[in-house]
């Protein structure tokens, strides 16, 4: 009976992490019903989060944020995985994936970025092809000037 309820659990999580066997072990879970305030600096792994978390997060692999999981903090991640409801900054080197029915109020920062269909994102978001989170701020004002110019000839 207990091998069922582990397979079941394994395969659900995979579903939700998008095959985290791949990215690396999946070393630290806050699981539901658990309330954790604080800041939380994963060295190796997967950080899944199911219940509640307020904070800041370090994770140089994938955060997962389950369907039941509420996150009010500023994440800075390898990649994450949303499912639940977040509320602050993702900067993701490599990608943000916010699945169907999650939440995600702040701004991100990431090289590709997936959203499903019923998905509820406020905020601003970057995005980089080569994963550096330095960005400029486009260069305009040559193309403002010739705006004003074009726009002075009309009325001489």
């Amino acid at each position: 009976m207990r091998k069922k309820n582990s397979e079941k659990g394994v395969s659900s999580l995979a579903k939700e992490g998008e095959s985290m066997a791949t990215e690396g072990k999946m070393n630290s879970i806050i699981g539901e019903g658990c309330a954790v305030k604080g800041t939380i600096d994963v060295r190796d792994g997967t950080l899944r989060i199911d219940g509640d978390f307020e904070g800041s997060v370090v994770c140089p692999g994938t955060l997962v944020v389950g369907k039941g999981g509420k996150v009010k903090a500023d994440i800075k991640v390898n990649s994450a995985v949303i499912g639940g409801k977040m509320t602050g900054n993702i900067d993701a080197k490599e990608k943000i994936e916010l699945q169907a029915g999650s939440r995600l109020e702040g701004d991100i920062k990431t090289t590709r970025l997936v959203i499903d269909e019923g998905v509820f994102f406020e905020g601003s978001c970057k995005m980089s092809p080569d994963g550096k989170t330095n960005y400029a701020a486009p260069k305009i004002e040559k193309d403002e000037k010739e705006k004003k110019d074009s726009a002075n000839a009309w009325t001489k």
